[in-house]
């Protein structure tokens, strides 16, 4: 082997990054260290981040930031309804409310009045987003926290319309939703509105009767 292309090898090894922390594998799923599939993800494209790996058109791994909630015991997701409802009857499920309520510019809906594009704001971040696709409508309170500060007592109309009440829920990034899963405001804060975060978390802890 020739110096330079010794050199070449040598300058490569040293400009490529240590590991990637995040791995966009080839079926377009985006893994980061908290995947339990990050580790034998052999074949993907490295990003810095998972907002970028979403960004570029990957995805979450079906479990998502939800993975601990299924260790709660007695806890399933349809204990609180079968996703998002159209609580007023009026075409659009709570996904749709929300990120209509919460858009700041101008609102685009595609032919069948799905949301596509506007202007929100991250509660948790700050950051702003024009894409419905890369954001999540996010409990404040999460279902599986609440299960187990006294939901698991309630009946099952009003976990859901606990799931489907606006004033729990905010258009933020999928990534800081994988980040807080099911913790409450002992584990997670979010790095930016801390105060107010804990404000409305203790808003919705009272308006509701939850048990410490």
């Amino acid at each position: 082997m020739s110096f330079n292309l010794r050199l070449v090898l040598v300058l490569c090894l040293l400009s490529a990054p240590a590991h990637a922390l995040v791995k966009k594998s080839a079926s377009g799923l985006c893994h980061d260290e908290s995947s339990r599939y990050f580790a034998n993800t052999q074949h993907f494209t490295p990003f810095k981040s998972l907002d970028d790996c979403l960004r570029s058109g990957g995805k979450l791994p079906k479990q998502g930031s939800r993975q601990s909630q299924s260790q709660v015991e007695g806890y399933a997701r349809d204990k609180f309804g079968h996703g998002w409802k159209d609580v007023d009857q009026d075409g659009h499920d709570t996904r749709q409310e929300v990120l209509m309520s919460q858009n700041t510019g101008n609102l685009v809906v595609n032919s069948k009045g799905r949301v596509i594009h506007g202007r929100w704001i991250s509660f948790y971040s700050g950051q702003v987003f024009t894409d419905a696709s890369q954001l999540d409508i996010d409990h404040v309170v999460p279902l599986s926290w609440a299960w187990k500060h006294g939901a698991d007592k309630w009946s099952q109309a009003k976990r859901e319309q606990f799931a489907n009440d606006e004033r729990n829920l905010v258009a933020v990034e999928a990534s800081l939703n994988r980040q807080k899963g099911d913790k409450g405001l002992d584990e997670w804060l979010p790095p930016s509105n801390q105060q107010q975060y804990q404000a409305r978390f203790m808003r919705i802890v009272t308006l509701y009767g939850f048990t410490s």
